[in-house]
């Protein structure tokens, strides 16, 4: 929030190259800690509710994008691909192949994520709610040698397959658990990338749009929220973990608030890996398919 307020009151401040990267390799890495083998059975045994969840995602992002469509005046196409949870760059570059606004798209993802990330964790601290995670850490223990031999394994590994800390926990090769000082310099890294993505032109030029924005982004929070709730009575799981679970947000964000908050990391980070690979696979090709009918139909 500091870093977007300076930036709107046209203070020139960047965030650190390589500061997303870096925030999301050591979360990532803290995260794949909590897979340890029973975690990891339980998970593969929910996959169907992981499959769920990520096509109400991707339904959601459609019905958002009709919202902010007739809200906005803009185009469906930049409208869908503007509001589909996916990345900022990941919806920018499949939008652009369909002719959207690229600059639209990236803006619109970029203060969904924003609104996300403050409004959920105020909105669960303002109710005091708080979880007791049965699901614990691989290993409790920092170990400076075990440390730099489990982010060398995971910086390596990440370049290649970016999910090494889960299965080094399944194999329950436990070299050291991720002390809290470095997950708070990963958040700062990522919290400062997050907010250099807004420009003051961008909110002068456009103030329908970002009104339009807000409310889309608003109404799906609230709709995941619901979703969510339903989920966790038909899992037997505490409402708040599946209501992260299914939060339009990003995978670090909203897992390490499970973190944070002691509601199922695990669960939560299974259900957001699960609509990630769904919709940046299927977003594009059902895109097609539709518009290809809607021609086809007129």
């Amino acid at each position: 929030m500091a870093v977007a307020a300076c930036r709107f009151i046209g203070i020139d401040c960047r965030a650190a190259p390589g500061g997303r990267q870096a925030g999301q390799w050591v979360i990532g890495t803290t995260l794949g800690l909590y897979f340890t083998p029973q975690v990891a059975e339980w998970v593969s045994r929910i996959w169907w509710l992981l499959l769920l969840a990520a096509l109400f995602a991707l339904a959601l992002g459609y019905v958002s994008g009709f919202v902010l469509a007739r809200m906005a005046r803009i185009d469906r196409t930049t409208a869908v691909f503007a509001s589909v949870p996916g990345g900022a760059a990941e919806m920018s570059v499949l939008g652009e192949r369909f002719g959207a606004r690229v600059d639209e798209v990236a803006a619109a993802q970029s203060l969904r994520m924003m609104l996300v990330v403050v409004v959920i964790p105020w909105i669960f601290a303002l109710l005091k709610l708080h979880g007791t995670d049965n699901f614990r850490l691989g290993t409790t223990e920092v170990r400076p040698l075990g440390l730099i031999l489990l982010l060398a394994a995971t910086l390596v590994g990440g370049c290649v397959l970016q999910r090494v800390a889960i299965p080094l926990t399944v194999a329950e090769v436990n070299l050291s658990s991720v002390p809290r000082w470095l997950t708070n310099v990963a958040q700062l890294l990522l919290g400062c990338t997050l907010g250099s993505r807004f420009e003051r032109s961008f909110l002068r030029r456009a103030p329908r749009f970002v009104g339009a924005v807000v409310v889309s982004v608003a109404a799906a929070m609230l709709l995941s929220a619901v979703f969510g709730v339903a989920l966790a009575a038909l899992m037997g799981l505490r409402p708040g973990t599946l209501v992260l679970a299914t939060a339009p947000g990003g995978i670090a964000e909203m897992s390490i608030t499970a973190k944070v908050l002691e509601f199922g990391v695990p669960v939560v980070t299974a259900f957001h890996v699960a609509r990630v690979v769904l919709l940046l696979t299927c977003t594009a090709p059902l895109f097609g398919w539709l518009r290809h009918r809607l021609q086809q139909a007129r």
